[in-house]
């Protein structure tokens, strides 16, 4: 080989080269980002249009349906999600992740902007954003005082501490959580109103009018100009109190506070934010969409540490829930796996060579090559993350193979021949070196297929892929200049070998010739191999549809939510009073040290749901997640008026929602309510292990009708306009104009006293004024009430209406089967035009299914083709490629006994144990063509390569195997992720690795006749030319 040759006769030159390996690795490791995963975040669109006052339903014929219809031609686009609620219209647009954020964005503001004239004229325009309307926060600080109230501290806040977080690289929104924001409140009293002769059209009008600020132009003089303003002379709630509202018939000016009272209160009060029971204000970050958590997070800390010097005394900004901490402490543990890892491949080396000077050429080998990978990571852009980590841990057993196999034939022909170190390097090299290219080149063409994936799959595994093939490739790179040169200047001929060396050569020896008789039996016997073959065979088609499926294994993240939501219509009250018990339960966790913080937030959207971030301390010192969450379940059954729901974030399409989400479509909102029902009566006849089942289609909020007698109404000269927003102002809290308090604006809100407004009856007290007579006329004269129920949003799901049937599943139900078992409910029940879609992790699972197959098929082909180019055979790689059904069937068996299941890690496990199984192959069957070459038969050619080279396959195996090892005895932070993928791959190889001793000699005995070597043709053409005088 060239590489090994010039490197023994310059080992200077190989030495530089490694050296400088190791110098570019380390400064690509230090600037390369640190993430979770690979930037898997799909670019997300949202539009957000309010139209005040209208109801759902018109909301979606009028702006849900036309925006959706405008921009469903995008290029790019993944899917489209909206829901509409009263008064509002919310729409994501998900792109594929190859489309630009900022591109995606311009193409939906251009196509929204086409359809600004369809919109009724009552609608804001539409808010086009690049960030998820429903975007996660990654992180809550928490700011606490002893002196300030909850209005005080959110006005600090809003003042002084969001703009200082928003400003922050890949923050795309700080809100305050439990925050109440000052306002001016004026409580209009009705019967005073109606006293005075006055509505509250009246009030609005007069805060309109005489609560302004004006430019009244300029004074000028000859030297100087003088700019004229108007200010605004109400900036307090006695000044507000004071404004007139109309003369009276005896000439006294009637006042505001004549007919209501005016306060400096809050523009909401019905919130609630406490940790560990303390009433404090949360600091929510959220980050953009394609932002990097790790850095956002960092960014945060060290903002709020800056700011805690500088905040008045008493205040101080905590730390609470932080997603990035499970991320360091899984990145951090995925660090001791690779030392872990690295030691105990060493030691497995020194055991089988018993020399601690051939045990430091592979032992080199090993941290070039991974240091070196860290140069290909950064010049393609990746990052350091959890997946090019675990692809660096499991690369180890294969980058230390290459060195194994080059060292252990330079101490074989030492030890054989008595030949000199040099001379043993410089040829047992170049008898070797054709198998450790032919090797790589097999485990970067198993790898191949990954790198050019498209979509969630392809971005994810991609790193992992092109990681794996670039510590292969440098171990080779390494294996072959490097190695011989540390082996001709380390080895010396062994003189007294010691107790060691003598016990693991004596039991080698008794091995092989063991092993040379069970193979010489297996030749002679065939059939029975052939027959366990095809048995392993069935094994794995078999096991394939044994073993469950799911999109990901569920990992202890180290937080987790808890869902709280009420029957609809439920007030503040209500749902505060049950969040506070909840809280009572909990508690005991904060003061056994099981969770460090407990946050309880309610509202969480609409006043009958609050929200639990329950953060749970190191995993060292607690139990599993899930059994707290079990627990939980158990402590709060009995409290039968709210629902509660323990949702564990994951991080592969992390969303804060449960992972199985079924979509049903295709009808009417009343037909989709229906087919619902029909699933959920199914269930419970027979439910498999869902658990917390439940819809987004609630048609059982309470909501009451006002019917307008428009003939009267007109008589009596009252406009509709007129009569919506009387009692928008009297029941909703409207927003009429501002005020400014050092510096600062705040809103001022009008409506109607509370408790004037207690029942649906309270509604016809209120009055209006007539056009036309200018009377004051109650609204009992003009409209009827209707009490009904329906749903107070319409969700809708790539364009069609939707309802999607959510749940929890226990332990027992994984993914795949829950989601199969509701298909064939549908298939079963419901019409033959029901839609059936998914979303969240459903739709991840779905997506990858197939593309997972896919990549496994493409692998052994590229493999298969490029063994075929590589020995000038078909032959000889089919041979090798019956290496692969055993390792896929001790993959399988390993999942299977372990109780795990089928998913992306064990997917990808077993798409690697193609290209490990095949190593092993190419070992045999290479040496055997080498035996032949020089004048062997078929059957002692394959004898003696078994025989031969079954000290270093079972080297590189349990190298390999003892690499998986450190995975599969993990625990902590993302230890369940890691267990999957070593026990999918130390089953594998060891499963694999037995039965090519056995399997592989009999077909290369069968079939080995039928190939010839890579240099026959040439040989010929050289003999034949030879033979053929040049003309």
């Amino acid at each position: 080989m060239f590489l090994s040759d010039i490197s023994i006769r310059r080992p200077v030159f190989a030495s530089v080269i490694s050296l400088l390996l190791v110098a570019f690795g380390t400064i690509a490791f230090e600037r390369l980002p640190l993430r979770e995963y690979p930037d898997i975040d799909s670019p997300i669109v949202s539009i957000q249009t309010k139209y005040p006052g209208a109801a759902a339903s018109v909301v979606e014929t009028r702006i849900t349906q036309l925006i959706e219809d405008r921009i469903s031609g995008l290029e790019g686009i993944k899917f489209i999600e909206s829901n509409s609620s009263d008064g509002e219209s919310r729409i994501n647009i998900e792109f594929n992740l190859s489309r630009d954020i900022d591109a995606a964005a311009n193409d939906v503001r251009d196509r929204v902007s086409r359809i600004l004239e369809d919109l009724p004229e009552e609608a804001d325009l539409p808010d086009v954003e690049k960030i998820d309307s429903n975007e996660d926060v990654i992180m809550w600080l928490n700011l606490t005082s002893d002196r300030l109230s909850i209005p005080e501290l959110t006005d600090y806040a809003e003042r002084y501490l969001t703009d200082r977080f928003s400003v922050l690289d890949g923050v795309a929104l700080v809100r305050v959580g439990g925050g109440q924001s000052f306002a001016m409140r004026i409580w209009l009293d009705r019967i005073k109103l109606a006293a005075h002769n006055l509505t509250s059209a009246d009030v609005e009008s007069a805060l309109r009018s005489e609560n302004v600020e004006l430019p009244a132009g300029k004074i000028e003089s000859v030297d100087q100009e003088f700019t004229v303003r108007v200010e605004r002379v109400f900036r307090t709630a006695e000044d507000f109190s004071q404004l007139v509202l109309q003369r009276g018939e005896n000439g006294h000016l009637v006042r505001l506070h004549d007919v209501g009272t005016v306060e400096r209160g809050t523009e909401e009060y019905r919130t609630l934010f406490r940790g560990n029971g303390e009433t404090m204000v949360g600091l929510g970050i959220t980050k953009q969409s394609t932002a990097n958590t790790m850095e956002v997070s960092r960014a945060a800390k060290a903002e709020a540490e800056r700011l805690n010097k500088t905040l008045p005394e008493g205040m101080s900004i905590q730390q609470s829930y932080d997603t990035s901490v499970f991320i360091e402490k899984a990145i951090n543990e995925v660090y001791k796996t690779l030392a872990i890892a690295i030691a105990l491949v060493i030691f497995i080396i020194y055991l089988f060579l018993g020399s601690a000077r051939a045990m430091l050429v592979p032992a080199v080998t090993v941290p070039v090559s991974l240091i070196a990978t860290f140069i290909v990571l950064m010049a393609m852009g990746f990052t350091v993350n959890l997946l090019t980590l675990l692809a660096m841990v499991l690369a180890i057993g294969l980058v230390v193979d290459d060195a194994i196999v080059v060292l252990e034939n330079i101490h074989r022909r030492m030890e054989e021949y008595g030949e000199s170190a040099i001379v043993a390097a410089y040829r047992g090299t170049r008898q070797v070196g054709f198998a450790v290219i032919a090797t790589t080149l097999v485990l970067i063409a198993v790898f191949a297929p990954i790198a050019i994936l498209e979509g969630d799959m392809g971005r994810l595994f991609s790193e992992f892929a092109l990681t794996m093939s670039a510590a292969v490739c440098f171990s080779s790179l390494v294996a072959l200049p490097l190695s011989p040169v540390l082996a001709s200047l380390v080895l010396k001929p062994t003189g007294k070998p010691t107790l060691l060396v003598r016990k693991v050569d004596s039991f080698f020896n008794r091995l092989k010739t063991r092993y040379g008789h069970l193979v010489d039996a297996a030749i002679e016997k065939p059939y029975l191999v052939i027959a366990i073959f095809i048995a392993i065979i069935g094994l794995c088609v078999l096991l394939v549809n044994q073993i469950p499926n799911e999109y990901a294994p569920k990992e202890d993240r180290g937080a987790f939510f808890i869902m709280v939501k009420g029957p609809e219509g439920a007030s503040y009250a209500y749902t505060k009073e049950y969040m506070e018990e909840i809280e009572r339960r909990l508690m005991p966790l904060a003061e056994t040290g099981e969770a460090e913080r407990i946050l309880i937030r309610a509202p969480r959207d609409a006043f009958n749901t609050g929200m639990v971030i329950v953060v749970l301390g190191d995993w060292d010192n607690r139990r599993s997640a899930w059994d707290i969450m079990t627990e939980i379940r158990l402590q709060t059954a009995d409290l039968a008026g709210v629902t509660i729901h323990p949702i564990m974030r994951q991080g592969i399409g992390s969303r804060t929602a449960k992972p199985l989400q079924f979509v049903l479509a295709g009808g009417t909102y009343q037909e989709l309510a229906a087919w619902r029902d029909i699933l959920f009566a199914e269930l419970q006849k027979d439910n498999p292990g869902f658990i917390d089942l439940d819809s987004d289609y609630k048609e059982t909020s309470p909501q009451v009708q006002v019917l307008i007698d428009y003939d009267r109404a007109a008589e009596l000269g009252v406009s509709v306009q007129n009569i919506g927003r009387t009692l928008e102002s009297m029941l909703a809290s409207r927003r009429i104009t501002t005020y400014i308090d050092t510096g600062e604006e705040y809103d001022v809100m009008v409506e109607g006293k509370r408790d004037q407004q207690n029942s649906p009856g309270d509604l016809t007290n209120i009055y209006v004024r007539s056009d036309r007579s200018e009377q004051l006329i109650p609204l009992s004269n003009l409209v009827s009430l209707r009490e009904f129920a329906d749903s107070k949003t319409l969700n809708r799901y790539n364009r069609n209406r939707a309802i999607t049937i959510d749940a929890n599943l226990e332990d027992q139900l994984p993914l795949g089967e829950g989601l199969r078992y509701l298909e064939r409910l549908v298939d079963e029940h419901l019409p033959e035009y029901a839609i059936v879609d998914y979303k969240g992790r459903s739709l991840d699972y779905k997506a990858s299914g197939s593309a997972t197959y896919f990549t496994f098929v493409l692998g052994v082909i590229v493999m298969f083709l490029v063994l075929a180019a590589q020995f000038e055979s078909y032959v000889n790689p089919f041979i090798i490629v019956l290496t692969v059904p055993m390792a896929i069937a001790g993959g399988l068996l390993g999942l299977w006994a372990t109780g795990n299941t089928l998913n992306l890690y064990s997917q990808i496990g077993l798409i690697m144990l193609v290209g490990l199984a095949a190593k092993n192959g190419i070992l045999i069957v290479e040496f055997a063509n080498q035996a032949r070459d020089r004048g062997a038969s078929v059957k002692a050619a394959i004898t003696e390569a078994a025989r031969v080279r079954l000290r270093p396959i079972l080297m590189t195996s349990i190298t390999t195997v003892a690499g998986s090892v450190p995975l599969i005895l993990s625990f902590g932070a993302g230890a369940e992720t890691r267990q999957v993928l070593g026990v999918t791959l130390f089953c594998g190889v060891a499963f694999a690795t037995v039965f090519t001793l056995f399997v592989l000699p009999v077909a290369y005995n069968l079939l080995g006749g039928f190939s010839r070597g890579p240099g026959f043709v040439s040989q010929k053409l050289d003999r034949e030319l030879d033979k053929s005088p040049h003309r």
